[in-house]
């Protein structure tokens, strides 16, 4: 088999930042492809909880300076990156001022869910994309995990479709437990919006919750991953919507550390999803 290239996204990767067990995961899993003959990217948000010094951060110059559309705003890029202490990966972090420079992740020091933690999710998922581009590294997989890079198998349906460097690639969104309750104001199919995306493709988001952010996820990606044993009754009953022509696997996280079989799992998904 050609030797496949693996672009994992989520919101955060330990040892950087560890809240979830989406971070134990990205640590892991991308290390034991590489292992098998894969050429794997990381990227994930630098939230300001990231000591840029200690963990060794620096900015790619060449990579950074566009700018990202959300809503009728346009944010600077910022890119910078880092090796995983005792391993052979990089990990690239999207940055900006405005949405990650504040010493917390998606809570504010009183619990109090940010209220623009859409707009930070829309510009990481188009930094996201942005940024590969830029790289020139044409992925075979995108493997999305949780509810911030939803939007991403959404954009590579529509407005990347064509776009050389994403013509054949594959996404995967993986379905975790990070549930919130808040509900987003403002127009946020305005926002998610892009080229070829018309009302009908959002109409998942219109709750403008975390539900809606996972539906959309679920309805664009090629494979939806449930990576969790239990879910909440809402969580459920979006599984139990799915497309029955969609490939929905169960691989749990929960224990993944203390045997390659995950692993081996996810191997052989990658290969038949790419070919």
């Amino acid at each position: 088999m050609s030797k496949l290239r693996i672009l994992y996204v989520a919101s955060e990767i330990d040892p950087f930042l560890c809240t979830t067990q989406a971070a134990e995961f990205l640590r892991k899993l991308p290390q034991a492809m590489q292992e098998r003959g894969m050429e794997i990217r990381i990227l994930v948000p630098r939230f300001g909880l990231i000591n840029e010094r200690k963990n060794r951060l620096h900015e790619v110059v060449r990579l950074s300076g566009i700018n990202i559309t959300v809503g009728e705003e346009e944010k600077p890029l910022v890119i910078k990156v880092a090796s995983i202490p005792n391993a052979k990966l990089q990990v690239y972090f999207i940055d900006n001022e405005d949405y990650f420079h504040r010493k917390n992740v998606f809570h504010d020091n009183d619990n109090i869910f940010f209220s623009d933690n859409d707009e930070r999710a829309i510009f990481f998922c188009k930094g996201v994309l942005e940024t590969v581009k830029k790289l020139g590294w044409s992925p075979d997989i995108v493997h999305c995990n949780d509810w911030m890079t939803s939007l991403i198998p959404l954009y590579l349906k529509t407005t990347y479709k064509l776009d050389p460097v994403f013509k054949d690639t594959k996404s995967i969104f993986g379905v975790y437990n990070n549930n919130f309750d808040h509900k987003f104001e403002g127009n946020l199919l305005e926002k998610v919006r892009m080229m070829d995306i018309d009302d009908s493709m959002l109409s998942s988001l219109e709750s403008a919750d975390f539900e809606g952010f996972m539906r959309i996820g679920m309805d664009f990606a090629d494979v939806v991953i449930r990576a969790n044993e239990q879910y909440s009754e809402k969580l459920e009953r979006l599984f139990s919507a799915v497309d029955g022509g969609k490939q929905v696997e169960s691989i749990l996280t929960d224990n993944q550390g203390e045997n390659d079989n995950y692993a081996d799992t996810y191997y052989n998904l990658y290969n038949t999803l790419a070919n």
